[in-house]
């Protein structure tokens, strides 16, 4: 996938402190949006579930609704592939 491919109410987990990511997800949330996509793999799948639950605990009171999609990708060419793990958490505002 290309940055450019990235939905907009997509947030890709990496390497910053959890609470960078909770920042940026307060602020999807800030433009009236109802649903958020965070999307993680390999290491970085604990900070994912951290900073969905610090927003959910923290910021909404538990008023936000969580699916949870696991899958895993093929990552490297011929001797190099191997596989890693991927989660795709969906945070929906409760109505």
């Amino acid at each position: 996938m290309r940055r450019t491919d990235i939905p907009p109410d997509t947030i890709l987990i990496g390497k910053k402190p959890i609470m960078a990511y909770a920042t940026a997800v307060m602020m999807h949330y800030n433009t009236g949006a109802k649903k958020l996509t965070l999307k993680a793999r390999g290491r970085a799948i604990s900070t994912a579930v951290d900073v969905a639950e610090v927003v959910n605990n923290r910021f909404f009171q538990g008023g936000l609704s969580k699916h949870v999609n696991l899958g895993t990708e093929i990552v490297g060419e011929n001797q190099d592939a191997r596989n890693v793990s991927t989660i795709e958490i969906i945070l929906e505002r409760k109505a």
